[in-house]
């Protein structure tokens, strides 16, 4: 671990413009290619087994009624005091007992994000000079990112009575086209609205769309080192990713696309050793639901989902 995964917020700049990467909202992403040009030749990682066409991830989505309407949840549909935006900093860097996120507030607005060399937001707990990083900076007041509390927020990935209901939702990630030797893949879209119609139903008005929902997976890979393996998410609204239960990918709060990459060969982990990817998400404000991934892990279902509806 270097230093400056222990300094996450010290980096105060003096702008205040979000200069966040930015990519195009159809067809195939520049940075996908930046990705790909990126990674060192690929005879490390298939050396013995054809790269798989998709990948097939099985996770729970549960879906909520939004603050302003009777029996509604109060951090759906909720503006953050310091505004829309980005924020960093109010979950937990492990996960708890259960493996999931555990709210502990003291997050900050995102002013503009830490990069790596090629141009990709990164968590700033691996800025690393040396590699040719640029500093971003977070606001200095402190802001939960319209989240009220720990229970409130601890019932955002957990079956409650009487507060949602939840099913199964898989998700799958297609093998980019001209990336054989380096796999790479992907899931993208701009209408993310996987609830429409189910469960406590569309949130009404127009357009009128399941907007209230949050939805997790658990998945594990091989770390395959010096390969250059990396995982992507680029979309709206709160996103956090954990490897080997340390956060290493935090886009909270209610904002437009944000993207971050994690970089693995950057986290100190074992050539070879079996390692988990948990992946948590909301969708908490009209009008849009954004949701892409780019990676080229190999992910795997790590432990089967628990819902409150029946599988068919």
């Amino acid at each position: 671990m270097n230093s400056t995964r222990n300094n996450t917020f010290g980096f105060f700049g003096r702008s205040q413009q979000d200069r966040g990467l930015h990519l195009p909202s159809a067809g195939r992403p520049a940075a996908l290619f930046v990705m790909c040009a990126m990674l060192a030749p690929c005879s490390v990682a298939w050396a013995q087994d054809a790269p798989p066409d998709r990948l097939e991830l099985a996770g729970v989505a549960r879906d909520f009624i939004e603050q302003t309407k009777e029996g509604g949840h109060t951090d759906f549909e909720q503006k953050p005091a310091s505004g829309f935006g980005h924020y960093m900093g109010n979950v937990s860097d492990t996960l708890d007992a259960d493996s999931k996120p555990v709210f502990e507030g003291g997050g900050h607005k995102v002013a503009y994000q830490w990069k790596n060399s090629a141009g990709q937001p990164i968590h700033p707990k691996f800025y690393d000079p040396s590699k040719g990083d640029v500093a971003g900076r977070v606001y200095a007041s402190v802001d939960p990112g319209g989240i009220e509390s720990a229970m409130s927020f601890r019932e955002w990935f957990r079956d409650t009575p009487g507060t949602n209901l939840s099913e199964p939702l898989n998700l799958t990630l297609e093998r980019v086209g001209g990336t054989d030797e380096q796999p790479v893949y992907s899931f993208m879209s701009d209408a993310f609205f996987p609830l429409d119609g189910k469960l406590l139903g569309n949130s009404g008005g127009a357009p009128d769309h399941n907007f209230h929902f949050t939805f997790e997976l658990h998945t594990e890979f091989t770390y395959l080192a010096g390969s250059g393996q990396v995982f992507s998410f680029y979309g709206d609204d709160d996103v956090w990713v954990y490897v080997n239960d340390d956060l290493v990918i935090d886009i909270g709060g209610v904002h437009a696309k944000v993207q971050q990459v994690v970089e693995l060969d950057r986290l100190g982990l074992e050539d070879g050793k079996t390692y988990p990817l948990d992946f948590f998400f909301a969708e908490r404000h009209r009008t849009q639901s954004n949701f892409r991934i780019d990676t080229t892990l190999v992910l795997s279902n790590k432990d089967l989902p628990t819902v409150s509806a029946a599988y068919d």
